[in-house]
């Protein structure tokens, strides 16, 4: 099982800023910013991360254009790559003044050369509270319940079968906004039970 508690830090959490990596020249190099951290106040009074407008941007290679909100990738906690085919993920979710302008929330996965959004289950963000119970759900492997977002320079897909099989990096985006969203995303216990294969 993979759990993130946040009890002790923002365990390598992060926002993708790449709108700053455009037009700081930084080219190549991305721009990752770590997730604000709060010992208390999470579900049941324990820690959480979030982050907010000022360290997220739209990132415009993304088909349809997404903002990858929280994101977490493997190697920043010296761990490898994960069988994700068929795992269950349960995580609580909080909005504070935030505003999506009609976007959706997903729960996406990465390799190198693909980015795959489960746009079958949009989920759930509570509106200035934790919702009383978490989002739940199965990443099943049937490409027919996801998107895929992004497949590398140069392109490079990979089908959801290898991404889910050998997934470097996942987490939450915004994805079908009018405008780029603002205000405060938050998330405690983070929680993901690898399938036995």
């Amino acid at each position: 099982m993979i759990h993130n508690s946040f009890n002790k830090g923002p365990e390598s959490w992060c926002s993708y800023d790449y709108h700053h990596c455009i037009v700081s020249g930084a080219g190549k190099r991305e721009i990752f910013v770590l997730a604000s951290w709060m010992g208390k106040g999470g579900v049941n009074d324990s820690g959480f991360v979030w982050t907010d407008h000022t360290t997220w941007s739209t990132d415009t290679p993304e088909r349809p254009i997404s903002i990858l909100a929280l994101l977490t990738y493997r190697h920043w906690v010296n761990a490898d790559p994960v069988d994700l085919r068929g795992a269950k993920v349960s995580v609580h979710l909080r909005g504070d003044a935030l505003r999506l302008f009609g976007g959706e929330c997903y729960f996406w996965v990465n390799t190198p050369g693909s980015r795959w959004h489960l746009t079958s289950r949009p989920l759930t963000i509570g509106d200035g509270a934790w919702t009383a119970e978490p989002n739940r759900f199965t990443l099943v492997n049937d490409e027919s319940l996801w998107h895929q977002s992004w497949a590398g320079y140069p392109p490079n897909p990979k089908s959801l079968d290898v991404t889910l099989g050998v997934a470097y990096s996942y987490g939450f985006s915004f994805v079908g906004f009018v405008m780029e969203p603002d205000g405060r995303f938050a998330m405690d216990e983070f929680q993901i039970n690898l399938a036995r294969h």
